[in-house]
């Protein structure tokens, strides 16, 4: 019998690009649920998106079969059709320019290799009611930090 897939959902936030950022994924198996989030004091959107790529993918032990849903076009589509080319020519883009976010890239395409891994796009701020979820967790890290901070 095949072990059931594991959904995993996940968004990052920004406040300012750059600015103070974090990231959530939840992880589904059955019935069973976990959230996974972070955040840090100054980045990119685009690199809270991969960060809570890589910590959903980071937190499964051993092979699995998963479907990961982003509303990150960057991180589905650099994923699934650019880290292949971007390695072949020395991490550099089609326009010889050095790939953004590379370190993150780099373990992204790490965590993923551990994987059977579906894609999924869904469209943000559309009533998708994970995605929504882990938005408000993104951001819930965020107001986490900042209070932390304040302190």
């Amino acid at each position: 019998m095949t072990e059931p897939r594991i959904e995993i959902f996940t968004d990052g936030a920004c406040r300012g690009n750059p600015g103070a950022g974090g990231w959530a994924a939840t992880l589904r198996q059955g019935d069973h649920e976990r959230l996974v989030t972070g955040a840090v004091p100054h980045t990119t959107n685009n690199r809270m998106e991969l960060m809570a790529a890589i910590e959903g993918l980071a937190a499964l032990r051993g092979k699995r079969r998963v479907r990961v849903t982003t509303d990150s076009e960057y991180v589905r589509r650099g994923v699934t059709e650019w880290v292949g080319r971007w390695k072949a020519n020395g991490w550099k883009t089609a326009s010889k320019t050095p790939v953004k976010n590379r370190d993150l890239w780099e373990r992204l395409d790490h965590v993923a290799g551990l994987h059977d891994i579906e894609w999924v796009w869904v469209k943000g701020h559309s009533g998708h009611a994970d995605n929504e979820r882990v938005d408000r967790a993104a951001n819930a890290a965020i107001d986490d930090m900042l209070r932390e901070a304040s302190r």
